[in-house]
């Protein structure tokens, strides 16, 4: 993991920032010390503001508001027929693209899909049926074998939505991947995963504030407010800290100590109340803030390759032309853990998505029908720092590392991880 100010080699990236010195994927946590000279006093934003408005809409969509209306509907049919495929003990499902751009839902299967499932989804939305070779039972198996052969010799491994093999992230290449695998391999060669605040927030405490480490001065962002046993909490990563490490804001306030924590998902809950609400901001074309505010959240969702997301880590800001480009990976960090139900990502305008310091802030998905609600989808995780670093946005203190390809943990794989039943809405 990489701290925010290395003073030694760079290595592969992750969002909280500690040094990693092998083969492996970024953690976003920050060992900042000292708040940006922007820093809002007070920490709570009175008004709300609608962010996607200031990033151009891509697709040839009139608004954003038009685009993840359709993402929606698609969204709505993709969960049917993933839940539906997950019921059935042999199910060709390989995976679905809900890439609204292409106004069709796609979906992969080995063999002949249940007509009727079909069906509904056509009913909710432009459906295409595509064959696909291998299910996505068959290929999380031959991930399972990768894994097991290769090793650290890998940093990412999970199936491709279209069930034609897997998806495998290596630094320095992979011969033999296939052989290996027993299934066609697609490398993505030289990637490495690192992990990746508002700055004085009070209880209960928002998604996208800045929180410390107080054993070790790291600095990370505070996610989702969820649920644990009826109590709520406020969910981050698990390699920001370790338990009973007491978490403050840059201001010193206490948040609560790391109650529970796994690693396997990089998720932890610090036991502090929390708000069902995020901070976000609206920026220019270069990145830089206009206005902060908050956000309701008015629920959690699950989201699809192809979809269009947002980020809203305390140092980088809220960023967004952010694509899910493949779920359901394995990555493996080195120094710190191999962390399952992760979603990559990359914005699409090849600037900043998230960077260190953002290391447990919400990615978030805009409701089509109120914008200035947010769908809760995740967790940052990870940066891939090798081949995708770009300018930092937000907090630009020296020596901080950020980067258009990212990995960030499934909402629900994540909140399971840690025991959360749900997450607090606004």
């Amino acid at each position: 993991m990489i701290r925010p100010h290395p003073t030694t080699r760079r290595p592969v990236a992750m969002l909280r920032r500690v040094a990693v010195t092998a083969i492996g994927l970024t953690l976003l946590a920050a060992g900042v010390t000292a708040a940006p000279a922007t820093a809002a006093p007070g920490g709570k934003a009175a008004t709300t503001g609608s962010f996607v408005d200031s990033t151009p809409v891509p697709g040839g969509f009139a608004s954003w508001s038009e685009l993840l209306r359709l993402q929606q509907r698609m969204n709505t049919a993709a969960a049917r027929i993933t839940n539906a495929a997950q019921r059935s003990a042999n199910s060709g499902f390989a995976g679905i693209v809900a890439d609204p751009t292409t106004r069709e839902l796609q979906v992969y299967w080995k063999g002949a899909p249940p007509a009727n499932l079909v069906a509904t989804a056509r009913a909710t939305v432009a459906t295409q049926v595509l064959p696909a070779a291998y299910s996505q039972r068959e290929l999380v198996v031959a991930a399972d074998r990768l894994r097991a052969a290769a090793g650290d010799k890998i940093t990412t491994v999970g199936p491709r939505a279209d069930g034609a093999g897997l998806l495998v992230g290596t630094q320095d290449g992979l011969l033999g991947a296939t052989a290996l695998a027993g299934v066609p391999v697609t490398v993505q060669t030289g990637v490495a995963a690192a992990p990746a605040t508002r700055w004085d927030d009070s209880p209960p405490w928002w998604g996208g504030a800045a929180w410390r480490n107080t054993a070790n001065g790291g600095g990370c962002s505070t996610g989702f407010g969820v649920f644990q046993g009826g109590v709520s909490r406020v969910l981050s990563a698990a390699h920001c800290a370790n338990l009973n490490v007491l978490a403050t804001d840059p201001t010193g306030q206490t948040i609560g100590i790391v109650g529970t924590r796994n690693t396997g998902t990089d998720t932890l809950l610090l036991a502090g109340s929390s708000g069902g609400r995020v901070f976000n901001n609206s920026t220019t074309a270069a990145g830089a803030v206009v206005s902060e505010f908050s956000n309701q959240v008015i629920g959690a969702t699950a989201s699809q390759v192809g979809n269009f997301v947002c980020t809203s880590g305390a140092y980088s800001g809220t960023r967004c032309s952010i694509q899910v480009k493949a779920r359901n990976l394995c990555i493996n960090v080195r120094d710190f853990a191999t962390v399952c139900g992760q979603v990559q990502a990359e914005n699409t305008t090849r600037t900043n998505a998230v960077g260190q310091g953002d290391s447990g802030g919400p990615v978030e998905i805009v409701n089509a029908a109120n914008t200035l609600q947010v769908w809760a989808t995740g967790t940052n995780t990870a940066i891939d720092d090798t081949n995708t670093a770009v300018a930092c946005t937000g907090y630009v203190p020296t020596g901080r590392v950020c980067a258009w390809r990212m990995y960030y943990e499934d909402i629900f794989s994540g909140m399971a991880g840690v025991g959360a039943s749900g997450v607090v809405l606004g």
